[in-house]
Order: C-alpha cells, then structure tokens, then sequence
C-alpha cells in the first residue's frame, strides 16, 4: 500500500493538469475582459509602472512618497474594480484560479503535503482495490430484502432475519446521515455469506458520492500495510497515516488474520489512533462477540464495545441461495 515513485508521479501529473486547465481558463478570461473594456489592461501597466517606479522610494522609507503611492495604489485597484462591474464582471474575475485555495494546486502547504493530495492518494488506493467497480453492484440501489426470510427467527432477539436486517438497515443509513455530524463506528458480525460485507460497500459508495475519502481493507491487507511501516523510512506519504487518516475506514473480514500479538497490538494501536482524531471505523467479522473476545485483548474488545454500534447480521448464505436460485431457474 505504499506510495511507489511511479504513483507519486502521477498524483503530481494530475496537479499539473490541473495547473495548466486553470491557466487556460484564465488566459480566456483576460481575452474577454480585455476585449469588452480595453481601459483594463491600461489600468494594468500602470500598477506594474508604479510599483517600479515606488521600489527606491519604499526601499529608503520615505513616508510622504508612500503615501502618495498607496493613495495612487489604491485609486487604479477602485478604477479597476469599477470597470469590471460596469462590463458586468465579478470584482474577483480576473484572480488566479485554483481548484485547492490552500495549496494553490501544488499539493503542499506550508511544507508539508496537503489535505487534497491526501484525498488524491486515497483515491489511487481507492481505484486500486477495485472498490469503484464493487460499489457499482453492491450498493444501497442493488440491495435485495429478499434474501432475508420472514420466518426465520433468532432466538436470542426474537426477530427475524428480515426483519433485523431491516433494523440493521436503518441503523446503517442514520450513520450516513449522521457522519458529517458526530463521531460513530459499526461492528457489524455475523455468519459468512449474510451481507456483512455488501452492507460496508453499500454505506462506502454513499461517502465516496459525498467526496468523503474511503480506504477499504481486508485485515490481512491492513496488517500487512503496518507490517511494512518503517518509522525511519515512511513520513506523512506513508499509506498508514493514510489508513489513520482518512475519513471511513472499512477492515473486513477481521478475524482471517493469523492472530498474534503484533496484530493485537496494530490493531488496538490503529482503532485508538482513529478514535482519538475522531475518524469513523467499519469492522466486519465473522466471528461471534465471544470468539472476537477469546481472539483479541480485553483492552482492545473494551474499546470496539465502548465506541462502536454493534450489528448482528444473520440469515442463510445469500452466495448459496443464489447459487440454488440459478440451478433451479437454469441460468
């Protein structure tokens, strides 16, 4: 999941495109002022000539030729100002363009890598995983009910498949809802094959669409991306602030791990990281409260139980009914 030369050139070539789009819009405005009020460009030169002029006097300090340049200064901005409102132009049409007004399309700010780069890695990571054509076809839009029988019932809740998953549903949109307005993280578990992971990508797609950075990983894939952090070689550019950082992180199928006490400890490391920056956590799993219990440490299970909703999924393997579905109808 690190950031190869080959990637980090491509997020800049997409500055630079960005860079050079931008230009050209701008280049067409100044066409278009110029053209409807040629006084503009007039009043243009005779900035650049002024502040030429005035660089001796405001070099040696001279404060009764200050005035009088600021005064002049200010004179050509209000004519300036004034004309391009008369030709119907707003006050701020000829200012340069940026997409990203803090880093001006550069990808750093003061130093240091921007917020938008950071969106842009997310989305390279995002492209990569696939995760754009899986939310394409399992979403909100695609989701089926159906596959959730009314008459099977949890003894534990008293509910049925159905209608829990109906419940679950709900509780999955208010997160949506609310994301933008709290802080709220799901532990969604269950048997394999019942939905857990269709109902991550359904509540990932709503976010993407909501220009929310999205970073999907299985638990072996977000062990071995801490597994390969080098505090000596990796920086902010290193795929595990991004994992830290971004604005949903989704950890499927935990539990497929080889558990130890290095994933005990990268795992509680990255839920208490994102809980303390109040960034919003998905896990899925196909084990049972107990078994998650009897795999990971007390203090790691304190923390999911105490910060997160948790969503018991159950109902027959969708994969199976599916497949019975297709031998039944011959297709």
């Amino acid at each position: 999941m690190s950031l190869t030369n080959s990637q980090h050139d491509a997020i800049m070539r997409i500055y630079g495109n960005i860079q050079t789009r931008n230009r050209h819009i701008h280049d067409e405005r100044v066409e278009e002022v110029y053209a409807a009020c040629p006084r503009i460009p007039e009043i243009e030169n005779e900035i650049i000539d002024l502040s030429a002029r005035s660089a001796p006097i405001i070099i040696h300090g001279d404060e009764g030729a200050m005035e009088e340049y600021r005064r002049e200064l200010a004179r050509l901005n209000n004519e300036h100002e004034r004309l391009l409102a008369v030709s119907g132009f707003p006050k701020d049409y000829l200012a340069p363009i940026y997409d990203c007004p803090v880093c001006h399309d550069t990808g750093l700010a003061d130093g240091r890598q921007c917020a938008c780069f950071k969106k842009k890695v997310v989305d390279m990571f995002y492209m990569r995983s696939n995760l754009k054509n899986i939310v394409a076809s399992e979403n909100f839009g695609t989701f089926s009910f159906d596959w959730y029988s009314k008459t099977d019932i949890d003894k534990t809740t008293g509910l049925s498949s159905y209608d829990n998953m109906k419940n679950v549903m709900s509780i999955c949109r208010q997160f949506i809802n609310d994301f933008d307005k709290g802080f709220h993280n799901l532990l969604i578990y269950g048997a394999p094959g019942v939905g857990k992971t269709f109902l991550s990508n359904c509540i990932a797609k709503e976010l993407l669409d909501l220009s929310h950075s999205v970073i999907y990983l299985t638990a072996v894939e977000l062990f071995d991306a801490f597994g390969n952090f080098n505090d000596e070689d990796d920086d902010e550019g290193t795929a595990v602030e991004y994992i830290l950082d971004c604005d949903l992180l989704i950890i499927d199928d935990l539990g497929t791990e080889l558990s130890n006490s290095f994933t005990n400890s990268k795992l509680f490391y990255c839920i208490n990281e994102r809980m303390l920056k109040r960034r919003a956590t998905i896990i899925s799993t196909n084990l049972s409260l107990g078994e998650l219990s009897s795999v990971y440490s007390e203090r790691l299970m304190s923390r999911i139980t105490s910060t997160y909703t948790i969503l018991k999924v159950f109902g027959k393997d969708i994969r199976l009914q599916k497949r019975s579905r297709q031998l039944n109808t011959g297709r």
